[in-house]
């Protein structure tokens, strides 16, 4: 179990380089994911019973971002690559995400 210590040295030690707690980014990335998962799921069910599904869009996509959100507010001396990636990570999730709606939507 190298690998494991060796991940979580590293991981840890993001949290002084930039200013975030790691835990705190941890347990939002990980406690988002079920989130993310019920509102698409909410999302989904309102656009086939042709309801709104303006909140449910908007708590998924909220869901999507927040780790990244707190990385953003709280971190300091991020890398330019990094905003780079959570762009590129934004914008896969928001093609993702409309082409897992537009498929549920027609079955």
């Amino acid at each position: 179990m190298a690998w494991w210590e060796t991940f979580k040295e590293w991981f840890l030690s993001l949290g002084g380089k930039y200013n975030v707690n790691p835990y705190i980014f941890g347990g939002i990335y990980i406690g988002a994911i079920p989130l993310f998962f019920l509102c698409l799921r909410w999302t989904i069910k309102n656009s086939k019973h042709k309801k709104s599904f303006v909140l449910p869009l908007l708590l998924t996509g909220f869901c999507f971002i927040s780790a990244y959100l707190y990385l953003i507010i709280a971190g300091k001396n991020i890398p330019v690559w990094v905003y780079v990636f959570i762009g590129v990570m934004i914008v896969y999730g928001i093609y993702s995400s409309v082409k897992t709606i537009k498929k549920k939507t027609k079955a």
